[in-house]
């Protein structure tokens, strides 16, 4: 077992580092008032390759893998779980298309989702529910080489910024339901953003409705198999969108982590720091045992995927563990420094509210364990 990463994971997540320090924070504050996603920091994030990273190197990207993603997702939410939440949500719009897209789609589109030109969305949940997403509305009707789509998504992330999609659609209704898998961009007519939503966390990671109204789509455009769309869009969310959730939990709690001990070290009571305190050592103690719990399980099942060894469990299991654990971590950090932790100033208080923001992202928590059940009891 080699716990080390390669050179290259190395530099990358270095250079995530850096980025996120110079050219991310700075715009933090003005994201945490506006709810805006600055466009200019995709383009940034185009040109130092970030977007690229699941993009095969024959397509103009990295083809660094999963892994890979995750450490860029990990140290850009140290800093800014909203536009590490947007990034990850790029590479789920990215993924189904490495995944189950023809030569034909990935000549077209992933030279400009590695760039920028493209970023992507992935477009599945509904008002009928994420957790069930053979009830959606949304449907699709051939029409000679092309299928028209109508229906309206939510909880859609990226909806504004994001110019492509791949889109869930109900394709046959007898004498059983199915539902195929389209890529669609808005050169499209018939594509286009609807309501935007209003979060307590993930301020700057824009969030809301996309709308199809007669949108025409080539029949080339679909995604894997007709008919096959839920399995798709399924393993995309699996292998791209649990683990990269899983990586924003991971940046969220290493921040809330240093922001305790920062101020543990730096608050006296009765003389001393309050690190000194015993109450106060416990619960750093839990703090740091619930992230490098949470960093093992993300790490191995992002690669289990890049060895192509990954199942639902894995991804369901890290992401529902991380996540609650990040409500956990941010919880106490704001226990910690007691009233401070409530003030906008020390931070920890936005930590707290992205981390609530987690659980129902990629599926809940409660969908998670299910899954993980089901693999356990059939004994896999």
């Amino acid at each position: 077992m080699d716990f080390y990463f390669t050179r290259e994971q190395e530099l990358l997540r270095k250079s995530a580092r850096e980025f996120a320090e110079e050219i991310v924070a700075p715009r933090v504050e003005e994201m945490e008032k506006n709810d805006a996603s600055p466009l200019d920091l995709y383009s940034a994030m185009g040109e130092a390759g970030f977007l690229g990273v699941l993009v095969p190197r024959e397509y103009g990207g990295a083809g660094l893998g999963t892994l890979a993603s995750m450490l860029i997702v990990e140290e850009i939410a140290k800093v800014s779980a909203a536009m590490a939440m947007s990034l990850q949500c790029l590479y789920l719009g990215t993924a189904a298309l490495v995944q189950s897209g023809s030569v034909y789609l990935k000549e077209k589109y992933l030279p400009g989702l590695a760039k920028g030109t493209y970023l992507a969305m992935g477009a599945l949940t509904e008002p009928t529910g994420g957790s069930d997403p053979a009830s959606m509305n949304t449907a699709a009707v051939r029409e000679g080489d092309c299928w028209v789509i109508n229906g309206r998504k939510c909880f859609i992330t990226n909806n504004r910024v994001g110019n492509a999609a791949w889109v869930v659609a109900r394709t046959k209704e007898e004498p059983r339901k199915e539902f195929t898998a389209f890529f669609v961009d808005k050169t499209m007519p018939g594509f286009r953003a609807g309501r935007m939503e209003e979060k307590i966390g993930f301020r700057g990671c824009e969030n809301g409705e996309l709308i199809l109204q007669n949108c025409r789509v080539p029949h080339e455009n679909i995604l894997g198999e007709e008919g096959k769309g839920l399995a798709v869009a399924m393993r995309a969310v699996s292998q791209a969108g649990r683990i990269g959730v899983t990586g924003v939990s991971l940046g969220i709690m290493q921040a809330a982590l240093d922001a305790a001990v920062r101020f543990a070290n730096q608050r006296v009571l009765y003389g001393k720091p309050i690190a000194n305190l015993q109450a106060i050592q416990f619960k750093i103690a839990d703090m740091y045992n619930l992230l490098q719990a949470s960093r093992m399980l993300g790490y191995r099942a992002a690669w289990l995927v890049d060895q192509g060894a990954a199942n639902d469990a894995d991804a369901a299991c890290c992401k529902s563990f991380a996540t609650e654990s990040a409500l956990k971590v941010t919880v106490t950090a704001v226990e910690i420094m007691g009233g401070y932790g409530c003030l906008k100033e020390y931070q920890a208080e936005r930590y707290l509210r992205d981390a609530q923001m987690l659980s129902a992202s990629a599926g809940t928590t409660d969908i998670m364990k299910l899954i993980v059940a089901r693999s356990a009891l059939s004994g896999k």
